[in-house]
Formats: structure tokens, sequence, C-alpha cells
């Protein structure tokens, strides 16, 4: 099976090309470094030819809300009318468990944006929302850091290593559409100032975490199920300090 990873050089979309090799299909690892824009078109038909399904794990180069919102508006919709010309069964994306909780923050809006353009493609799709990934930690704490001092909410926290939201997608690149969403989530849920208070010291990174209550997110308040599962979730196997032991 031919399936092409939009944003298949990253982090998540490295990790998932590799499980998809490895799992015997013609895994086409699609970015701006390989010659495949999705912003201008550029190589997106060639890339599509003979696809049989399409995991979108792309990012915006940006996190100002307007260019965020017009890279997944123009990039999905460039992507999804490739893929209806190409024959494309299956698209999957990538989002975040809790985007539709915090309109305010204008990163979960545009996220919101594209899920709405992939449901109402008439492309059968997959979402995979997952929680914030180990990897993050550290971009985390420099978004909320203060001078010296890390400003943290203390609410429910759970998040999960790359490699199980890769092996999640690749799971759902190789069954049928879902039609709806799956959740992925780390095994263990915590507060979120204490992780990060515990990572950072692991990282041998001494800044102070301050626990508060209205520590913004990237922008956004959060209440205390902001970044966590409300319902059923796949779980992760990977938790984080045995993570951070192998890293």
């Amino acid at each position: 099976m031919k399936v092409v990873v939009v944003g298949g050089t990253g982090l998540i979309g490295s990790k998932l090309v590799t499980r998809l090799s490895r799992d015997g299909h013609e895994a086409v690892a699609a970015s701006p470094r390989t010659g495949v824009n999705t912003l201008t078109g550029e190589g997106l038909a060639e890339a599509l030819e003979g696809a049989q399904v399409v995991v979108d794990v792309s990012n915006a180069p940006s996190f100002e809300p307007a260019a965020v919102l017009e890279f997944f508006e123009t990039s999905t919709g460039n992507l999804l009318a490739a893929e209806l010309e190409a024959g494309v069964g299956h698209h999957v994306a990538l989002s975040i468990v809790g985007t539709e909780r915090m309109p305010d923050n204008g990163y979960f809006r545009a996220k919101v944006a594209q899920e709405q353009l992939i449901e109402k493609s008439g492309i059968p799709y997959s979402l995979v929302h997952a929680t914030q990934f180990f990897e993050f930690v550290k971009g985390i704490a420099d978004e909320a850091a203060d001078g010296g001092v890390v400003r943290i909410a203390p609410v429910l926290f759970q998040p999960i290593a790359g490699d199980d939201v890769a092996a999640a997608l690749c799971e759902v690149a190789e069954g049928r559409p879902l039609n709806g969403r799956l959740e992925v989530a780390g095994p263990e849920r915590v507060r979120m100032d204490e992780f990060v208070r515990q990572a950072l010291a692991g990282l041998g990174d001494h800044r102070e975490v301050v626990t508060d209550p209205h520590a913004r997110y990237f922008g956004s308040e959060l209440g205390e199920h902001s970044l966590v599962p409300l319902g059923e979730a796949r779980l992760g196997g990977a938790r984080y300090g045995d993570w951070a032991a192998a890293g």
C-alpha cells in the first residue's frame, strides 16, 4: 500500500515513515525538504499518484493566530483537492486532545478549522487526537518562562511519547477509516506544574517552576481538563521516567 506522509520529515512523520516501511508499505515522506509543498501545490499531484492513504502530520511554521489559520486552511484545502483528484481513499490527520475546549487559543482554533475541512471533504477520514509529546516539554517551559521563572498551571496533564503517537497513526493508517476520532494519551495522568518541574530537573534545567493557576498555555488560560481526554483513549506504553532515562 502506498501511504503519503505529509510532514514526513518531522518528529512524528519520520517515525511514522519508518514504521510503515517496516510493515512493508511504500511510505513517501512529503515535505518541502522532499519537493512537496502543500501551500503552493508544488509536487503534490506527483507524490499522491497511486496513493491509497494520506497521513497529515504537518505543522505550521508560526503560531501567530492569523498565520496558523491561513496555513492549515490553505495546506489542508490544497491537499484534500489533490486527494480527490488522485482517488485517495483514506485521509488521516493528527490533531490535539481538547481542540474544541479552548476557543480563545489561535492554534487550537486553526486545528478545528482543519478538521472541519476534512469532515466536509467527502473523503473517508480518521482524526487522531494526541496529548502533548514528551519531546516538547522544554518548549512548553520556554513558552511559559517569565525571566528565570517558569509559570505553569496545576491542571491535569497526560503527555505521550512521540513513538507511541506514531504507532497509533500507523495502526489507523493501516485500518479502515474511522470517519471520526481516536484519542491517544500517555499512561500517567499528573499535574502539569509538577510534571514540568520534575522534567526540567531531569534535564539539568534549574529554572524555578512556579505553580500559577492563571498561567497561560500558549496564550490561553487552562481549565482542569483542557488538555486531557474526557472519555475513552488509547494509552501509550512509555512512561516519562523510563523514556527520559533511555534518552
